[in-house]
């Protein structure tokens, strides 16, 4: 690395010569948290013209500081990033760096996800010459209209800051920027450095101070007295409310204040599927998952309550049943986002939610919700971890295959301290549906599932960030086959780096989820399952998932049915590597417990019958909703 320290009079005007790329990769090493970690756990790279040069140079130099991760595909490497952000709770992340063209366009599904779901990942995609001197290069997107577009534009729309360095210069206030963007809990989402080739290669005389070591604190909002007030008061209005924990509560690290502050007042405790694990599973005020993937217990107290206290949540559809519960209720919403705090008319908190939660509790003083709601909560918890117990643990009858609930409870009895122990990742299809409503976790970050975005490929890629960010937990991967096909070449990646995650793939042939729905909208099964898609003269191939994955490494086998599947968990928890177990699964069998209407629209016309009638209940729902 050619770089040399220019010293005056003071040490105060001391400069360093460095290239554009050596610069970022020394200052992305020296940021430090709050407990003296580094703030980057390193950089997921692939290679090429774009990006080996510049910053593959300096990321060489910088190797022990600030470790490099050889990926095979450049959204999975992203996914895997992002699920490092997600498993740290934001307070720490990873960079992400790739060629032009392909390698920096296969980044717009990650940071999309990244976007939605509040997660903080650092995108350093190579870009083209600013000179323009060897134009077109290999790569290049031409605009006849904008001489200065490229093929990084497209992660504009994604990123919650962009910018183009086209000088070495601006990295003195576009990296600052960066930073503070990543670790500010309001704006807190994917940033992208586009950096052209040529001005990764250029030096500039940098001051040395810009690169000493340097402690990031993560920024949340305190809460404001009169909002705090105004939200005291609208609860005290009600006796019957509840809470929703979003995934705000695990960033703000304040489960601890939930779980203190729904105890002292008596309120019960609805969980998204970015917040679930922020209350033990077996608390007695944990009504468990809510809305269209929730369970019955916790929309039943919806449907009833007068007031909901939303925290750390966005809303999404998933969460109120497109807008069709809880729609009777004053909804208080605790955010730092302000954007996701003013969502459905709600009475805004912009706060840190556990800061905003002790300053709400002292205002409410000794305020309870009624004694009578509240043990209503606590009978139908508990009705609800008995419907989980009994569909989790219920033989399968003979001839059928298993569905998703009986392969959760086969993963969860193979080990007694599951709960406390195991991450569980997903992200796509009916499993999340299934895991929210059955999956058992005492701890934050247990729960792990990716569905903002509901991203098919980012299980197995996820379950590798997880798995840097906490090599000591049994990190497991529920997939469905159609995810797995989409994107599995990051399982290499986990034997390479010895990142052990185990991978339980339910083989339902095909997409099971959405030929599901294609059916309740009245459609025909239809290029859904591998069955009803177009196939050659040769048919369908038949896949062996297992012996896919021992071809990259991972140790693997097939069972035949959930005794199966129970103990090879066990020879999997054992294993010094990667380990994927493949079972057979029924495509139409879900969950039938638990749930809530999702609006999906239905053709107004059609000359089938069962698209009609679906159409007539979906205009009844619509109404329903709409009146309230």
């Amino acid at each position: 690395m050619n770089q040399r320290a220019t010293h005056t009079e003071t040490n105060v005007n001391a400069t360093l010569r460095l290239t554009a790329a050596q610069a970022v990769v020394r200052y992305l090493a020296a940021q430090r948290t709050a407990h003296g970690e580094p703030l980057f756990g390193g950089v997921f790279a692939i290679f090429g013209h774009g990006n080996v040069a510049g910053i593959g140079e300096a990321l060489y130099r910088h190797r022990e500081e600030f470790p490099t991760y050889r990926a095979h595909n450049e959204q999975a490497m992203a996914h895997s990033a992002i699920a490092f952000a997600k498993a740290n709770m934001r307070r720490r992340m990873m960079a992400v760096t790739t060629s032009i063209g392909p390698g920096a366009t296969n980044l717009v599904t990650a940071a999309a996800l990244a976007h939605v779901n509040r997660l903080p990942v650092l995108l350093l995609p190579g870009d083209i010459f600013v000179s323009r001197a060897p134009d077109p290069v290999l790569q290049q997107v031409e605009d006849a209209h904008d001489g200065g577009a490229s093929a990084n534009d497209a992660l504009k729309a994604v990123s919650r800051y962009f910018d183009r360095i086209v000088h070495p210069a601006q990295l003195l206030s576009a990296l600052p920027r960066a930073i503070r963007i990543l670790t500010d809990a309001a704006q807190c989402g994917p940033v992208t450095l586009a950096l052209p080739q040529d001005v990764q290669a250029m030096a500039y005389d940098y001051p040395a101070s810009f690169f000493e070591p340097r402690v990031v604190e993560f920024h949340s909002p305190a809460p404001i007295a009169h909002e705090i007030e105004r939200a005291a008061a609208t609860l005290r209005e009600s006796r019957e409310p509840m809470i929703i924990s979003g995934g705000g509560v695990l960033y703000g690290l304040a489960a601890d204040a939930l779980h203190a502050f729904a105890h002292k007042h008596g309120i019960p405790v609805a969980e998204t599927q970015a917040g679930k694990g922020a209350l033990q599973w077996d608390d007695a005020l944990n009504v468990g998952g809510i809305g269209v993937t929730g369970g019955s217990s916790a929309n039943e107290l919806a449907q009833a309550s007068n007031c909901v206290l939303a925290i750390g949540t966005r809303l999404q559809d998933f969460t109120t049943g497109s807008n069709s519960l809880f729609a009777q209720a004053r909804i208080v919403a605790i955010n730092a986002n302000p954007f996701d705090a003013l969502k459905r008319n709600a009475l805004a908190v912009q706060a840190d939610a556990a800061l905003a939660l002790d300053a709400l509790s002292q205002a409410l003083g000794e305020w309870k919700a009624s004694p009578q709601w509240t043990t209503r909560a606590h009978h139908l918890a508990n009705d609800w971890r008995d419907t989980v117990a009994h569909v989790t643990n219920t033989p399968v009858a003979d001839g059928l295959l298993p569905r998703e609930a009986d392969v959760i409870g086969a993963v969860q009895r193979s080990d007694a301290n599951s709960a406390s122990n195991d991450i569980v990742v997903c992200a796509a299809g009916t499993l999340p549906a299934d895991l929210q409503k059955l999956w058992r976790t005492s701890a934050p970050g247990g729960y792990h599932v990716e569905y903002g975005y509901s991203c098919m490929g980012y299980e197995i890629a996820g379950a590798l960030g997880a798995k840097l960010a906490h090599p000591q937990k049994e990190v497991i991967v529920i997939v469905g086959d159609g995810s797995y096909l989409m994107m599995n070449s990051e399982l290499a990646t986990s034997v390479m780096l010895g990142a052990k995650i185990i991978v339980v793939l339910l083989d339902n042939r095909g997409f099971g989820c959405i030929n599901r729905l294609q059916q309740a909208c009245g459609g025909a099964p239809f290029n859904n399952l591998i069955a009803d898609s177009k196939q050659g003269p040769l048919g369908a191939p038949n896949i062996d998932f297992a012996m896919h994955a021992k071809a990259m490494g991972a140790l693997s086998e097939h069972v035949a049915n959930i005794g199966e599947l129970e103990a090879a968990m066990k020879r999997a928890r054992a294993a010094d590597r990667s380990y994927l177990i493949s079972i057979d699964t029924d495509p139409a069998r879900p969950t039938e417990e638990g749930g809530w209407w999702w609006e999906v629209a239905v053709p107004e016309v059609s000359d089938r019958a069962s698209v009609n009638r679906a159409r007539e209940a979906y205009e009844q729902a619509v109404k329903a909703r709409n009146n309230g």
